[in-house]
């Protein structure tokens, strides 16, 4: 089935007069000219959302690294079975508010527990087999096994303080 696009116009973001757009019909897939009026910028420049409208930002804005160790595994099962900790699993979602708020958390939590737990994050998503089998119905959901079997779980978003309390107390109480 062919598609057959010719001219559309469309308005410049910063213009009040309409930019024609030239397409290919040559294939099913589209193709934009290379001598379309339409252009894109070179190097983005970063804008900040305030209160007087979009402006530029008057420093640089420094977002944290994000220190992720990946790994892969043919399965969650196999994980848990070959580690030699007890493993802190946080099934999420992209979409999730407070899933996106635990993360920086996640990686605190990560850093200073990094020698009595594993942090492993699942995405729901990608993975509903997964989030099924453990009945994930509220996110962000975590849980703690050890020994390949689940021996906490809880769910919602909580502070680095909550979280690092709850695993040493899930782990020293059943050990």
């Amino acid at each position: 089935m062919a598609t057959s696009l010719t001219f559309s116009t469309v308005r410049a973001l910063n213009s009040q007069r309409p930019t024609p757009l030239a397409f290919s019909s040559s294939s099913p897939s589209s193709k934009l000219f290379s001598s379309s009026p339409l252009q894109f910028p070179r190097q983005l420049r970063p804008i900040r959302i305030g209160n007087n409208g979009i402006s530029s930002p008057s420093r640089p804005r420094t977002l944290p690294v994000v220190e992720a160790k990946k790994q892969t595994f043919s399965s969650l099962d196999e994980l848990l079975a070959n580690s030699e900790k007890p493993v802190l699993v946080d099934f999420y979602a992209t979409w999730c508010g407070p899933c996106q708020f635990m993360v920086p958390i996640l990686n605190e939590v990560g850093a200073s527990l990094k020698d009595k737990i594993q942090v492993v994050k699942i995405d729901t998503e990608k993975y509903p087999s997964i989030a099924d089998k453990y009945r994930i119905e509220a996110l962000p959901t975590f849980i703690i096994f050890k020994d390949g079997k689940p021996y906490d779980r809880f769910e919602g978003a909580l502070t680095a303080d909550q979280l690092i309390q709850r695993i040493e107390t899930t782990l020293k109480v059943k050990q």
